[in-house]
């Protein structure tokens, strides 16, 4: 299962959905996070022998705690701080930046998704929906996937060429750094159905014409890539 997350060079990215344990985790460590929010802004005048009146309750220790998801991934880019901890956020399935609107529209729903019944009815959204959307995404349009992770050493590094290489496809140009790491994920995958997308889409945008096999095909792009960017 994952969901095609559309590039600025209409080229297909897959990402994995966060699965329900991934999520359940991020949500435990976000209430962790809550209860140190709780020790200090109660502790602190308790220490003091201070009594809060309602207003410090209400304003400086619940307030912050009831708006956290809202704020957290508004502010960090669909993170919260458990989703930072999982590399996990939320993301539009269409390919853009989820705006203030589909935040405050999860945020909202969150209500169902997991104050009612314990969080059940989001678990069971994720489970039977297949895009690993909860009540709240499905309305926002959103979902939760898993970042990919750090780019190795491997992945990066070049093979070498001959010095009497030959340029098939000099429209490559028109790709950029970006959209060739996309092309070494799909090599890297082995995956022939992705393989096969991933070239269809780079031959729209660059007007390709090849007959070659789809893997042949994006490793002659990335080739033809690296001699014309380091010549």
């Amino acid at each position: 299962m994952s969901v095609a997350i559309q590039t600025s060079q209409n080229v297909l990215l897959e990402y994995e959905p966060a699965s329900v344990g991934d999520r359940i985790l991020a949500t435990l460590l976000d209430y962790v996070v809550f209860l140190g929010w709780l020790t200090v802004t109660l502790g602190i005048p308790a220490a003091l022998s201070i009594r809060p009146g309602n207003f410090y309750v209400g304003l400086i220790v619940i307030l912050p705690i009831f708006i956290y998801d809202l704020v957290c991934e508004w502010l960090l880019n669909g993170r919260s701080v458990g989703k930072i901890a999982l590399g996990i956020r939320v993301v539009m399935l269409d390919g853009s930046q989820p705006g203030l609107g589909a935040y405050l529209l999860r945020w909202l729903l969150r209500i169902v998704d997991t104050r009612l019944f314990g969080g059940l009815v989001a678990v069971i959204a994720i489970a039977a929906n297949g895009k690993g959307q909860r009540v709240g995404d499905i309305a926002a349009g959103t979902t939760v996937v898993k970042l990919k992770p750090a780019v190795s050493l491997s992945d990066v590094v070049y093979q070498p060429l001959r010095t009497d290489y030959y340029v098939q496809f000099p429209d490559v140009r028109l790709l950029s750094d970006r959209d060739i790491a996309i092309v070494r994920e799909a090599l890297r995958r082995g995956d022939a159905t992705v393989q096969d997308r991933t070239a269809e889409k780079i031959k729209e945008v660059t007007g390709i014409r090849s007959d070659l096999h789809s893997r042949a095909f994006l490793e002659t792009i990335v080739s033809d890539y690296q001699f014309l960017t380091t010549q």
